[in-house]
């Protein structure tokens, strides 16, 4: 059974074809994206409640919301903020839940349940899921003609944008940005209106009922049925100015028209604006599908954007703000380039240690691994991505070590006299075992990673996964096709001669010397032994003084700039601001383009960008475009200067793209206590100090901006003595200032509201406010006018108003943000935070204490999941290796190599100089399961050999010979494997590349020095008292030549 494929060469051509098929075909079918794609675990819920206080907000609002949405056990964290006339909030759900669909619609049905205890006034809860993946395509419709947009049209030949985008196949969704709403405005003029005894509000009722879009019944009769409906609905400016409102006391109605002006346009203030090449825009993000190949529907795509810019009118242009597709080719061309690379390369070593009949059959077993690892991706739906690829890439010099160990154990099987079929047969049945215990714990040790919950787990789960992918492949080939290649090609004797480029790289001097220093150590036991796990002992030592790092900034020729401006400014104060910051950017030479989205987050032009602002005036977000990704940090850093030196006004952040999951802010500190006074206190006095780091360039409190506000102080007599209710006067001016809503108009597949409210003039000032006539409700039954201006029975004053109040789970929280300069790690912000208020002796009064948010817990968050399954795959690789061996202690010895090769990755991190990150924490645990494996090899030959099992030191000497050619050739090609990640420059793969990479060096060590001598020492306590023998010169003879044929080590 074991050499059915050396003995049917059918079987095996079609094997390898089947494979190169399969390969290939997942290759073209798989979908790309330059990320992997995370579960959409958030969402934001916006509810209105117009003129209502922050606090009052919170009472009557968000705490309803909160009530209801307890009883959802999936939730994992309920964010929210209550301001003035509005309620947001943000919904995470758990790290382990991952069909969130049903969950998202029991949610909504908790909404609706919260909305029945609302008080009047207000609205309907608004909940939209986060996209937590890039949009493929952002283009704008840009305004080019001289005077105000139009934004009308450029709304119209959007919407005409969409449905085309919508239709191209692959298509998820389309969403627009910056888009102002449109309107039907009812301009009524105050005098007009008070005359006949009406107020703004009334107007709005009385539109609303002449707007009857309802059903009135059905006519049935025995022989049809037919519907009837008012045929009275509000279809038109003109519907709505012959609309009447008022019977006059000439005998005449008086209508709309004859008090007011009907027009359509812009919602005024808008509530969103886009700004795109310095010029009012209107922008469309497009979601493509995970399951479909980005590159195959951008082409699409463009095709149809290219049509419909050539058929824009003039003075309209559409601008291309971003295209996902080059990002994701330039990077998996990299990967895949990086993969050849270190394919080549380690095909190098073994054609240099092995020669090139050996290298041929064992480079095959790399590109048929991958082939079938595209295919295992393809079943398992998984996209190629930086981290499936890289997987691959780690994986290149594990996958062949199962293809080494058998060619070699073939070769020197039919060396020794062996025919093909057989030797091929005893091979694989020799080594079955031995190969399926190192691959298993190889697989274990990778699977903590693929098994963590949460963003963390699925951002980098595919690493893992595609690694176990790879080595179960290997070894499947290493029982298959390996040995039958092996059999056909590399038998040595087919040569006539023995240069290196045939067998392998000869050196009988070092040899000699290795000889030589085996000979000192096992003599030296106590020696070999201290001197071996020196430099795990000095990793696990310096890991302490290592920087904490979650995920390092994204290498991207693009960043952001978020514009925060007091809490009262307007978007047209915001849109200023925002085009002097462009003007400011441009004039950096790097700086290629610069757009805003105000009022809102823009759209996500990167997979961890999240929407997080809605309504919000004083904010806008930039994408920001560079030449090139190499001097993104410098040029941050320097633009962030100069922001804070010429836009005082504001808080403007320059900030750099991070990897991994999302976050608000690198640094949050969450203050939580039942006073806001208190809690606002407490964030002023660490706030203040975060603002003494240097490297933290601005901070921000929820607590600390104040909002400032008119209040209505009213006589109370005197309103009385009017015949008006403090109510009555606060719906009135509301309603003449910000307007009453009166119906719709259907325009097409739009619905436009129409407002009523009193002009601009007359609401602009406080002086215009104040001369607003108040309509005494009643009198005009009566056939009495009786109207009172505000200022008879009021006056404004201006007031402070704490401008938010947050809370997390239901408890009230005042966060402090801080946001440190490009390239700097929050880890070290943080530490300097804390000796900080250690010195000035901060303390927390009761009932008040302090949480992390930002990096730091987003770290703690993902290391907590990754840890939660290492127990129990801990106890299945000992496991393994308890059955392997059938030993306890043979075990136990490869559990001191795994616990040593920590301490080998930890001080290959200290010595290059990188931080303690999140994917150097992943190298290391995948380092614990590569780093073994050369143990299990030098540790099963010598328990093979009887000699050596019992302990003698010369046994063990000639068996680690045996073996060394093995496992420096696999520990060569592991490290060649990872160059092209430590080469590959950035913050992301060189911390994981070096932490295994420098690990296996030293694990190596251990495999040849620390493994024979301490397995001497156990089987052979004796040899602690008394020296090694020196070998006899018959013994020691043994030609270097012999050593450099012998090649791998034997073992079962």
């Amino acid at each position: 059974m074991f050499n059915a494929f050396y003995r049917d060469k059918r079987m095996l051509v079609l094997t390898i074809a089947v494979i190169i098929v399969a390969g290939l075909s997942s290759y073209f079918v798989l979908p790309r994206l330059e990320d992997p794609t995370l579960t959409p675990r958030f969402a934001i819920v916006t509810t209105l409640f117009p003129g209502a206080r922050g606090d009052r907000v919170e009472v009557l609002v968000s705490d309803r919301l909160e009530e209801e949405l307890q009883e959802v056990e999936e939730i994992k964290e309920i964010r929210s903020t209550s301001r003035a006339g509005a309620s947001s909030m943000v919904i995470e759900l758990r790290d382990d839940v991952y069909e969130v669909g049903e969950i998202w619609s029991r949610i909504r049905d908790k909404l609706d349940d919260a909305q029945v205890g609302f008080p009047e006034g207000v609205g309907e809860p608004d909940i939209e899921l986060i996209t937590t993946k890039a949009y493929a395509s952002i283009v704008a419709l840009k305004w080019t003609q001289q005077g105000e947009p139009s934004y009308a049209i450029l709304l119209r030949l959007a919407e005409q944008l969409e449905d085309r985008l919508r239709s191209v196949p692959g298509t998820e969704d389309v969403e627009m940005f910056g888009e102002p709403e449109e309107e039907i405005s009812v301009e009524v003029h105050p005098a007009q209106l008070a005359s006949i005894g009406l107020t703004a509000a009334d107007v709005a009722r009385h539109l609303s009922a002449s707007d009857a879009k309802l059903s009135a019944g059905q006519v049935r009769s025995s022989q049809s049925n037919f519907l009837m409906e008012v045929d009275s609905e509000l279809d038109s400016i003109h519907r709505i100015s012959e609309t009447p409102v008022q019977y006059g006391q000439d005998g005449k109605f008086v209508r709309l028209g004859d008090i007011a002006s009907v027009s359509k346009g812009i919602a005024q203030p808008p509530r969103q604006m886009a700004i795109v090449d310095d010029q009012a825009a209107v922008t469309l993000g497009t979601l493509v599908r995970s399951d479909y190949r980005l590159d195959v529907w951008n082409a699409s795509a463009q095709q149809v954007i290219t049509q419909f810019e050539s058929e824009l009118p003039k003075g309209v242009e559409l601008s291309r703000m971003f295209e996902q597709s080059p990002y994701v080719e330039a990077r998996l061309t990299n990967l895949l380039w990086n993969l050849a690379i270190g394919g080549a390369a380690v095909v190098s070593v073994i054609l240099v240690m092995m020669g090139w009949r050996s290298a041929i059959v064992v480079g095959t077993a790399l590109p048929l691994s991958a082939f079938m690892v595209l295919a295992g991706m393809r079943f398992m739906e998984i996209p190629m991505h930086q981290m499936s690829i890289t997987g691959l890439i780690i994986a290149l010099g594990l996958l062949i070590d199962n293809a080494i160990v058998m060619v070699d154990e073939v070769k020197t099987r039919m060396e020794e006299g062996d025919d093909a079929a057989h030797a091929v047969a005893s091979s694989a049945r020799h080594l079955a075992i031995p190969l399926l215990g190192s691959t298993l714990t190889t697989g274990l040790a990778f699977a903590p990673i693929a098994l963590m919950p949460g963003p963390a787990g699925e951002f980098v789960g595919t690493i893992a996964i595609s690694v176990m992918l790879a080595i179960g492949s290997s070894f499947l080939l290493a029982m298959t096709v390996t040995p039958a290649l092996a059999a056909l090609f590399v038998d040595s004797k087919q040569d006539g001669d023995h240069h290196w480029w045939t067998i392998g790289l000869e050196s009988p001097r070092l040899a000699a010397a290795w000889r030589n220093t085996l000979d000192f150590l096992l003599a030296r036991p106590l020696l070999s032994i201290g001197l071996s796990v020196v430099l795990p002992i000095v990793g696990f030592v310096q890991a302490r003084h290592l920087p904490e790092q979650f995920f390092p900034p994204a290498d991207r020729n693009q960043f952001q700039i978020e514009l925060e401006l007091p809490p009262q400014a307007s978007i047209d104060h915001t849109a200023q601001t925002a085009r002097k910051i462009s003007q400011i950017a441009k004039t950096h030479p790097e700086v290629t383009g610069i757009d805003w989205i105000l009022g809102e987050s823009a759209p996500s032009f990167y997979y961890n960008i999240v929407r997080r602002r809605e309504n919000n005036a004083p904010y806008g977000q930039a994408i920001v475009q560079l030449k090139s990704a190499e001097r993104a940090a410098e040029v941050i850093n320097a633009l962030q200067q100069e922001f804070d030196e010429f836009v005082p006004e504001a808080r403007v952040l320059a900030r750099q793209l991070e990897q991994g999951p999302p976050f608000d802010a690198p640094v949050e500190l969450q203050l939580f206590g039942p006073d806001l006074q208190v809690l606002r206190a407490l964030g002023e006095r660490v706030r203040a100090e975060l603002a003494q780091i240097p490297e933290v360039t601005h901070t921000r409190s929820d607590l600390g901006d104040d909002l400032p506000k008119f209040a209505l102080v009213l006589d109370e007599e005197k309103t009385r003595l009017a015949g008006l209710s403090h109510a009555q006067v606060a719906q009135q001016l509301a309603a003449s200032t910000e307007g009453a809503l009166g119906g719709t108009i259907l325009e097409e597949t739009e619905e436009l509201p129409v407002r009523v409210r009193v002009p601009q003039s007359y609401r602009a000032s406080l002086a215009d406010i104040a001369s607003l006539d108040l309509v005494v409700p009643g009198m005009a039954h009566e056939g009495k006018l009786n109207t009172v201006p505000f200022s008879a029975v009021g006056s404004l004053e201006l007031k402070p108003e704490i401008s938010a109040v947050t809370r997390l789970n239901n408890l009230r929280m005042n966060e402090v943000k801080a946001y440190v300069q490009a390239g700097v790690l929050p880890s070290i912000v943080l530490t300097k935070l804390e000796d900080r208020l250690a010195a000035s002796g901060f303390e927390f009064p009761a009932g008040y204490r302090m949480g992390l948010g930002g990096e730091a817990n987003g770290r703690d968050q993902a290391v907590g999941n990754l840890m939660s399954s290492v127990g129990v795959l801990m106890v299945l690789m000992v496991a393994t290796l308890v059955l392997s061996f059938s030993s306890f202690r043979a075990a136990s010895l490869i559990g001191a190599v795994g616990f040593f090769s920590v301490g080998l990755g930890l001080a290959a991190l200290w010595i290059f100089g990188y931080p303690f990150g999140f994917m150097a924490i992943v190298g290391t645990m995948g380092l614990v399961g590569i780093a073994i494996n050369d143990s299990i090899v030098v540790l099963a030959a010598l328990r093979e050999n009887d000699e050596a099992k019992a302990g003698d030191p010369i046994a063990v000497r000639e068996v680690v010979m045996r073996a060394t050619r093995h496992v420096l050739a696999t520990t060569a090609t592991t490290v060649v494997g990872f160059l092209p990640l430590v080469m590959s420059g950035g913050g992301f793969w060189p911390p994981l590349a070096v932490s295994i990479a420098g690990g296996v060096v030293g694990a190596t060590l251990l495999a040849l020095t620390f493994v024979p001598t301490a397995h001497m020492v156990m089987a052979n306590p004796a040899t602690l008292r008394l020296p090694c023998k020196r070998a006899k010169q018959t013994e020691t003879s043994t030609s270097a030549e012999s050593f450099q044929h012998d090649g791998v080590a034997v073992y079962s």
